[in-house]
């Protein structure tokens, strides 16, 4: 299990729990909709740390990016293993190819 796995599985144990005992727990009672509003958040930071080319902060907000990602699709019972087999599903595909494909 990788490190990704791991944190879901994290998130999924979490997602029950008392939201005043956990960030997570506290973020899924909320809903999905604010669950993608944290990750649009995260991401604008992560834009950010790229436009000022600051390296440090592209990794710490890249994690949480990460974790904000995982966080919102388990907001929406989407398993991590669902992502990543459409991942594979488009390896070897030309990035230009698959765009075409999508219309």
């Amino acid at each position: 299990m990788g490190t990704l796995e791991r944190l879901e599985a994290t998130i999924a144990a979490r997602k029950d729990a008392d939201p005043d005992s956990s960030w997570t727990a506290k973020l899924l009672s909320k809903g999905p909709e604010k669950c993608a509003q944290k990750f649009g958040e995260e991401a604008i930071e992560a834009v950010m740390a790229v436009a000022k080319d600051d390296r440090a902060n592209l990794v710490y907000e890249s994690a949480d990016v990460l974790y904000h990602l995982l966080v919102m699709l388990a907001a929406r019972d989407v398993p991590l293993a669902e992502v990543l087999a459409e991942l594979e599903r488009r390896q070897g595909t030309s990035g230009l190819a698959e765009k075409a494909a999508r219309g």
